[in-house]
């Protein structure tokens, strides 16, 4: 017969004990119960997979032995559900004696406890999805102004080097008629200064054409009077005849000069 060292009066009586007495703890009641039920501790242990040490300190009461007294509680319900008694005064007597055996509170458990509060488990797989498709737009909007700024500088750059390069003028399609003028020992004197190019076209009076295309230099001509003369800018020429000045503006329309010029 087992006997609790904590019980200073044991007996062997066979009779299931229906209540908690006044006095008597938790631990040394359901060791009695199971007496009583005529169970082996080693058959407890295997049914409630519990460890034989742990459930030997559980029926001595020995507190000190245990883990807190969150899971000491946890231990009297399984414990008391097995034997098929009432749990609730059982966890109440713990609560009356487990602060004189241990100087402890009997709800200190989760405030001094080792095991620490856990986070948040992980969340579901939308919330997943949802976390790699915020990443994934966050990394494209990343993108798109990389992109962006990249053009801007090439654009930048290529406008700089436009205003960096020096303007070459378009070349010419001036077609002026060269005339030996030198041969020419009679005759009238045209002679035509521009200050912009602009097109000309000059015939003498016996149709032979003195100039024509577009000029910008100081034209020298010989020939017979009366001159056939068209301007297309008659503001950027300036004529003389024999070395007198002639005046455009008479025969100027729309900017363009077309007349018969004799002495």
């Amino acid at each position: 017969m087992e006997v609790n060292p904590n019980s200073p009066q044991s007996n062997g009586s066979s009779v299931v004990p229906t209540a908690l007495g006044n006095v008597q703890r938790p631990g040394e009641y359901l060791r009695q119960v199971r007496i009583a039920q005529k169970r082996e501790l080693s058959e407890v242990v295997k049914d409630l997979n519990i460890p034989v040490k742990t459930l030997t300190a559980l029926e001595q009461d020995d507190y000190k032995a245990l883990p807190e007294a969150t899971f000491i509680k946890g231990y009297y319900r399984t414990y008391a559900k097995y034997l098929k008694v009432d749990a609730s005064s059982i966890i109440q007597r713990f609560d009356d004696i487990y602060q004189n055996d241990t100087g402890l509170l009997p709800n200190h458990a989760l405030n001094n406890s080792p095991i620490k509060i856990m986070g948040k488990l992980p969340g579901s797989k939308s919330d997943r999805n949802k976390k790699w498709l915020k990443r994934l737009l966050l990394a494209l909007l990343a993108l798109v102004a990389l992109a962006v700024a990249v053009m801007a500088i090439q654009n930048w750059s290529s406008s700089k080097d436009a205003e960096s390069q020096e303007v070459v003028p378009a070349e010419s399609d001036v077609q002026v008629l060269n005339l030996d003028n030198s041969t020419v020992v009679s005759g009238d004197q045209l002679e035509l200064e521009f200050s912009r190019p602009t097109s000309v076209h000059i015939v003498d009076s016996t149709g032979k054409v003195l100039a024509t295309g577009r000029q910008a230099s100081t034209l020298k001509l010989n020939g017979e009077t009366p001159f056939q003369i068209r301007l297309d800018d008659a503001s950027a020429v300036t004529l003389t005849l024999n070395n007198e000045k002639i005046a455009l503006s008479p025969y100027t329309v729309n900017g363009k000069a077309d007349f018969r010029l004799s002495r």
